[in-house]
Order: structure tokens, then sequence, then C-alpha cells
């Protein structure tokens, strides 16, 4: 029997916490430098990072722990990583705009720092806002415009006492390469609708919630969480805005199902300001749910404007029908949670997709390869992994951030 690639199981070790019980890897980050040199971010996290000494930790409002980000870089290819500062945000991801490197992130407010010598040193992280709370994870950047985009997810209300994914709001950030993007009048942000204002509680014929809200048992109400930005070029796409001023948010859906992303647009304006609203399909019909191999947890895409090829990296289920009281022991949270299995698929339309292989796969449930960044280099697709092995804590709080290469990427496409 013929089984399905291995694409990249080996890997290198960016960084292992010292304390798997009480601190937890998160949030990889990664981009390529011009010159080839790669500079990848992480946060660490848990009840006794503060035990670890960091030097830029600091506690998090809605989190019963301590936080403190990181930076590494590598100039053999990801071969050796050098340790260069710490930083006092998470859910921070790398980013070039003219001559600095930026990582943007949030400590319940907006924050974010830059380097102007390839990441050797870094400046004091500034606060883009004050008295918000935000949210997201480290996906991916997208550049149009002489503009980079990104989307941070700000949290609207307060009424869910659980996870609040139903009260963010996906924020589409637009800022000038070549502006200072530590101002924050540099930055436009895009109108907000959340989760809850625009889809109902139960989406009836879909089996949406597919399990009992947490008030009474199961999961946190649905929503969407952990977004990506993607424009579609092609003019044969019935979402393409020849323009070149739309962009579509693809986002995780929190369903307690699997298989499908959630999303919404984002138009700017004549006047520079940007709208966000629902998409349409042909028929007139509004539409939030998409299919997406791995959609039910954080996954990241990639454009390769060489081939016009969509690329997904995205954590694969096999179990989401057992009874949540039959899941194994090592198993984390919800059926549909499974974290031990990273799939890279390929699309020209983000909406019809091929399996390209398996990146890597955890040897047992609670050893997780997901929430990765990727990135090009030539031929091949870096990818950083917060990872486990057998002293992580469990699915959710790993021990490790591993790098991974998939060579000749392109060869995968059929």
């Amino acid at each position: 029997m013929s089984k399905v690639p291995l694409l990249a199981n080996d890997f290198v070790t960016v960084y292992e916490s010292p304390n798997p019980p009480g601190a937890y890897c998160y949030s990889p980050g990664i981009i390529r430098l011009d010159n080839g040199r790669l500079v990848a971010t992480m946060d660490l996290g848990g009840p006794e990072v503060d035990k670890l000494n960091p030097t830029q930790r600091f506690e998090h409002p809605r989190h019963p722990y301590t936080f403190v980000g990181k930076v590494f870089t590598s100039d053999d290819g990801g071969a050796t990583w050098v340790h260069r500062t710490d930083f006092p945000i998470m859910h921070a991801r790398p980013f070039v705009a003219g001559n600095r490197i930026y990582i943007l992130g949030q400590a319940n407010d907006l924050g974010v720092l830059y380097s102007e010598d390839d990441g050797e040193t870094w400046s004091q992280t500034v606060m883009l806002t004050d008295g918000e709370q935000w949210h997201q994870s480290a996906c991916n950047v997208w550049y149009a415009n002489d503009s980079v985009y990104l989307v941070m997810e700000r949290r609207l209300s307060f009424d869910v006492k659980g996870w609040p994914v139903s009260e963010f709001a996906p924020v589409l950030m637009r800022g000038a390469v070549d502006a200072d993007l530590t101002q924050r009048e540099n930055w436009t942000f895009a109108s907000e609708i959340a989760f809850k204002d625009v889809v109902p509680d139960t989406v009836d014929l879909v089996g949406f919630p597919f399990w009992t809200p947490f008030e009474t048992k199961g999961m946190s109400p649905m929503g969407w969480l952990e977004t990506n930005v993607v424009q579609f070029v092609d003019p044969d796409h019935v979402w393409c805005d020849p323009t070149g001023h739309t962009f579509h948010l693809w986002m995780r859906a929190h369903t307690g199902g699997t298989g499908y992303a959630a999303i919404a647009k984002v138009v700017e304006n004549d006047d520079g300001s940007m709208t966000t609203e629902l998409e349409t399909v042909p028929s007139g019909q509004r539409v939030v749910f998409v299919p997406c191999p791995g959609g039910q947890m954080r996954f990241h895409v990639l454009y390769d404007e060489q081939m016009a090829i969509y690329w997904l990296l995205s954590s694969l289920s096999w179990d989401s029908m057992t009874h949540i009281d039959k899941l194994p022991a090592d198993r984390y949270n919800l059926p549909n949670n499974e974290r031990q299995v990273l799939a890279l698929h390929f699309s020209k339309n983000m909406m019809d997709w091929r399996m390209a292989g398996v990146v890597a796969q955890g040897n047992t449930a609670s050893e997780a390869r997901h929430y990765a960044s990727m990135i090009f280099d030539g031929d091949d697709i870096l990818v950083l992994s917060r990872s486990g092995d057998e002293k992580a804590k469990n699915a959710h709080d790993g021990n490790l951030i591993t790098f991974h290469r998939v060579k000749d990427f392109r060869d995968l496409v059929y």
C-alpha cells in the first residue's frame, strides 16, 4: 500500500523548554531576509516562566501566568540558531518593511519592536494601543500597493465567560513599507465585525456548533480567530478584484467540526479607509464557512507567484467523531482538536485543495506538530512548528520549537 509522503519529519530544535511542566513553547514565526538569514520568533508562557528569569517577561491580564517573547537568527539555512533578544509581547510575528525587521504582537494591547541590522540588535517595544484587548497568532503577512497587510483580532465585547472567540473582530492593518511602523498614525485599521454579530448561535443543516455550548457541556461558543490574509489575482476567479483593493480573510473556524475555515473580506475605499464585510457567492448568498483541510486549527497560507498556487499548512484530524468521554487519555480537549499531524496542501483558488503530503507527525497524540509558520526559500518551504516530545505537558502546551525543510515543494504539484 502506498503512503502519503512524509516530507520533513526530521527537524532542528530551535528552542527547548528548560521546564516542560511549567514553561510552554508557543507562536512560532519565521522570515527569510534577502541575504539568506532566517529570523525566528516565539513566545514562552506558563506558570513557572518567571522562575527562568527572562529579561522581558510580562504578566498577561487574560492568562494566569507569565509570557516572554524570543528572537533567534540562523545564517546556515536553519542548521543552527542564535538567540538574539527577548521581548514583552506574545502572538507576535516578524516581517520586513523598508530597511527594518518588525515584530508585532500583543500584551493585551498591540506592541511592536524593530531591528535595523538584520536582527542583531532590537529596539524597545512600543505599544500601539492603550486599554484594549487583542489576540491573534503568527499568521501570514501580505504585501501589495507598496504596503504591508496583516491581521490582529480585537475583542469587541465581554459577555462570554469562556473562550471569547465569538467576540473577536479580525482587523486588517495596513502600513506603508517605508513608514515608521512603531507609530500608530502610520497604520490604517479596517472596520470591525465580530463573529457573534453576523453568525447565529446555531447554523442548522450544517451542524454547527457540533457540540453543546460551554454553558452546559462541551465547547465554547462558535467563533473565528487566527486570521490569514490573501488576494485573488486570477481574473477568472469569482472573487478577483482587478483593482487590487480587496483582501480576503481566511480564519480558523471554531465550530467543533473539521474541514472548514471562516472567511470575510476587506475593501479599500477611495479615501484610504478599509471596510470589513462578509463575502457573497454568485447566487447572492452570503458565505462565512468554506472548505479548508485543517481549518478547525490554526493554519498558515502562502502564495507562490511563480506557479500561481496557494499553499496551506494545517493540522489534520482523524477521529473527530469520537464521543468526548471515549477519547484516549493523551488526547487534548474536544475530539476535533488533534494536533500531531501537520500537513501541506495546495490550491489555485483557496477552495479546492489537493494534499502535497504530511510535513511532520508526532509519535503520539500528545507530541504535537501544529500552529506552524512557513516561508519560501528558493525551491524549498521552511517550516517552524510548535512541537512537543515525550516530555511535553500535553498537545497544546508543548516543549519545543522545531525547524523543518520541505525540499522542492513545486515538484509536489499535480
